[in-house]
């Protein structure tokens, strides 16, 4: 048996969005050396715009990004709700659907990518087959590389993980579904808007479209209400059909959005849901993200969960020395605040994604009650200093 703790430091990380690369940041800022495999033979460039709030503008902040991704910001502007002959009936306030600081997903990976590809072996293309845990360490199994030990493995791929599967049992375990399926896509800014949106909602149904990079792209989004489905999750052009048969009365310009998807290379759907595990640990694995504790889209935290979550769970271990018991067991301690309160906004907002055509007077009542996201300075993230600072 390993007696030595502090030789925990060859860390698998499977996932390579936002946790992942943002844990590995830190884990070779504190001495690890960190490996991440990636489904995704490169790098995923779509994906809607992603929220910064609160304590994870701190994070941002010591890793030294913070103004790097300011300088992304999407600077999203009020939006305007329209009915099926796109009058605008209401102004929705960009308060209500964007943090304090607002990028597309796609530049915030490549963003974090970039701060780490020096530093991080990345292997693409790959992804985990087989967890076999013993006293000094994971001998993990791949799909296509050839097996490997490692001290450590964390599991940072998403509300579908693998990982998750392989170290503590099926999904249906630990998945709560939220009432909603939501499909996202690229396209042309066709419609020439300038830093705003458009959204269009019938009962258990709305489209929207946003700008995207300077107005030169844009962003679309289908959303209906649904309990949980049946499909294949490898296959989008099922999935397209799907939302084709679920708005194929829509009105505004539904049915232009439904041409667009079907023609667009970047496309993700999925169930907008919550991970509920009574741990987030199993031995040398360990959960990360929303892969252990996801909040849904609706709860607009689960980037800045991801952040936070990546910067305790690389603080603790340095803290320990790599003693992965402790480690974990602090991480969860510090993080379960944060996952109980963005699990409650995800519910409550799930709850009112579909209410009936609001009045001008609720959607600003609704940016009133905003929460003020516009702190920088740490305010309850404990200050692990980094065996590299840079």
């Amino acid at each position: 048996m390993n007696q030595n703790k502090n030789q925990n430091r060859t860390v698998l990380i499977s996932g390579g969005s936002v946790a992942g690369p943002a844990l590995a940041y830190w884990l070779h800022r504190h001495g690890f050396t960190p490996t991440i495999v990636e489904r995704a033979p490169e790098l995923r460039d779509g994906g809607y715009a992603v929220d910064f709030r609160g304590e994870a503008l701190d994070v941002l902040d010591r890793m030294g990004l913070l103004a790097k991704i300011r300088a992304l910001d999407t600077e999203m502007g009020d939006a305007a709700m329209v009915d099926a002959e796109g009058r605008t009936y209401a102004t929705l306030p960009a308060a209500v659907f964007a943090g304090d600081l607002e990028v597309l997903k796609g530049d915030l990976t490549r963003m974090l990518y970039e701060a780490t590809r020096e530093d991080v072996e990345y292997v693409f293309g790959d992804s985990i087959a087989s967890l076999e845990q013993d006293e000094d360490g994971v001998l993990v199994t791949f799909e296509r590389g050839t097996p490997r030990r490692f001290d450590l493995v964390v599991g940072a791929d998403g509300l579908h993980s693998r990982t998750r599967a392989l170290a503590f049992g099926p999904e249906e375990e630990f998945i709560r579904h939220l009432g909603i399926y939501t499909a996202i896509f690229n396209l042309d800014n066709y419609l020439g808007l300038r830093n705003t949106g458009r959204l269009y909602a019938v009962p258990g149904k709305a489209a929207n479209i946003f700008t995207a990079r300077d107005n030169t792209e844009a962003r679309a989004a289908f959303h209906f209400a649904a309990d949980s489905l049946e499909y294949d999750r490898r296959d989008p052009a099922a999935q397209k059909r799907i939302i084709a048969d679920r708005f194929a009365d829509g009105g505004w310009e539904v049915p232009r959005l439904l041409k667009e998807m079907d023609a667009s290379g970047e496309f993700f759907f999925d169930s907008n849901a919550q991970v509920e595990m009574d741990t987030w640990s199993a031995g040398r694995v360990v959960l990360l993200g929303d892969a252990g504790y996801c909040a849904g889209p609706t709860s607009g935290r689960g980037t800045s969960q991801a952040l936070i979550g990546a910067y305790l769970l690389a603080g603790e271990l340095a803290a320990r020395d790599g003693d992965h018991t402790a480690a974990f067991a602090a991480y969860e301690q510090q993080m379960r605040p944060y996952v109980a309160e963005h699990q409650a906004l995800g519910q409550e907002g799930a709850e009112r994604f579909f209410m009936p055509a609001p009045t001008q007077e609720i959607l600003d009542m609704l940016a009133a009650n905003a929460p003020e996201n516009a702190r920088t300075e740490p305010v309850r993230l404990r200050d692990y200093t980094p065996a590299t600072a840079a």
